[in-house]
């Protein structure tokens, strides 16, 4: 008996001691969750997400019109059929009747489906069109999808000439290379140039690629555009409601894809403006004179900001490379007294895109780059790359 008590004791225990583990994990989860984004995605989201465009709106409109009459199709059908089957079954007495055809059945089984497909596509089709209609847009804007970033042009419009990459945040991508990233809200979502336009104004945006097939794509606008290579496709947008809005390349565009999110800032008409005048002068003060002569030095501290922009992500703050990467630190390429080798690397890509071109980035700044990794950690090669090589090299 008293054994017998001791081993109760012990299990009860274990069991207490199970409970204060699993409590502590619970509450080390919870400490741990992150909560639904605003513009972004929901926790444990079942839903379309919130509409802020009159498409969207549209579009969940249809979803919920069409999962409803689904449903009545599925109910009634099955529920006709359960009902024959239980009703007029063997074992009641039911006899099977013989005919072999009913004008009247056939009649109403052809005009029901006609009137409900009808009913499915008119408003279907009233929101296809309307989805296709980008005339008349008060700004004109260009995404380019690049491995694995995208870039803006300010075709038209308010903010004609502006320019810029957005690239997934190096902090973020080192989180995420640690494999122990920290819990946050917009997680593999924020950017380092978001696309800012204003409220209330029809958006045209013109979808193209350098490299391979992209997709933009942000659900509560309820836009997604294939972006292809050599051919320009568009779709639009109109923003009832200022706030930050988060999408992502919804194609499978190699390696990197899980890391080309799309940030879109939508301002007050005034914000967006004073947006737009800061925006040109910083492009201003950073426009560079391709012809002019660098030094070794400011090379180097110009392709340090551009590396770690651009390349970090990659091939590591320490240009050693990470997994497959090949490493720059002692790459025969970057040694290479013939500098032309290298521009050629950075302009053009290769390995189908595995290293990706970066012909988006200026002459000065690609220059600075190749400067900066020539004459970094071990590679003291002492060369240098003027704005005017790889202008000549672009020709």
């Amino acid at each position: 008996m008293i054994m017998m008590k001791a081993r109760l004791q012990a299990v009860a225990g274990r069991i207490a001691q199970i409970g204060l583990n699993l409590g502590a994990l619970l509450a080390t989860h919870a400490a741990r969750a992150v909560n639904s984004l605003p513009g972004g995605p929901a926790v444990n989201g079942l839903d379309l997400p919130p509409a802020v465009t009159g498409i969207a709106a549209d579009q969940k409109w249809l979803h919920y019109f069409m999962l409803w009459i689904c449903t009545v199709i599925f109910l009634g059908v099955f529920g006709v059929m359960f009902y024959s089957i239980f009703k007029h079954r063997k074992s009641k007495g039911a006899k099977p009747a013989n005919f072999h055809e009913s004008t009247t059945v056939e009649i109403i089984w052809t005009i029901v489906p006609f009137i409900i497909v009808i009913a499915m596509a008119l408003p279907a089709t009233k929101t296809v069109v309307a989805m296709k209609d980008t005339s008349a847009a008060d700004l004109t804007i260009k995404a380019t999808g690049i491995q694995w970033k995208w870039g803006y042009d300010y075709l038209t419009g308010e903010g004609e000439g502006i320019g810029f990459v957005s690239t997934l945040d190096v902090g973020q991508r080192e989180q995420s290379d640690s494999g122990k990233p920290t819990p946050v809200d917009d997680y593999l979502l924020k950017v380092d140039n978001p696309l800012v336009v204003p409220v209330d104004k029809k958006i045209r945006i013109i979808t193209t690629a350098s490299d391979v097939i992209h997709a933009f794509m942000v659900p509560s606008f309820g836009i997604k555009q294939d972006a292809i290579p050599g051919f320009v496709r568009d779709t639009w947008f109109r923003a009832e409601k200022v706030g930050d809005y988060y999408g992502q390349c919804a194609e499978l565009c190699g390696k990197e894809h899980a890391y080309m999110p799309i940030h879109v800032k939508v301002l007050s008409q005034g914000d967006y403006t004073k947006w737009v005048d800061a925006k040109k002068k910083e492009m201003a003060a950073l426009a560079d004179d391709p012809s002019k002569v660098w030094t070794l030095p400011d090379l180097q501290a110009r392709g340090e900001k551009v590396y770690a922009a651009n390349c970090a992500a990659c091939h590591l703050p320490t240009g050693k490379g990470g997994g497959p990467i090949k490493p720059l630190d002692g790459s025969p390429v970057v040694l290479d007294a013939d500098k032309g080798a290298q521009i050629h690397t950075l302009l053009e890509g290769r390995n189908n895109g595995a290293m990706p071109s970066w012909k988006q980035l200026s002459d000065t700044e690609l220059a600075a780059v190749i400067t900066f990794m020539k004459n970094n950690w071990s590679n003291k090669t002492g060369q240098l790359v003027q704005p005017s090589e790889v202008a000549a090299a672009r020709k």
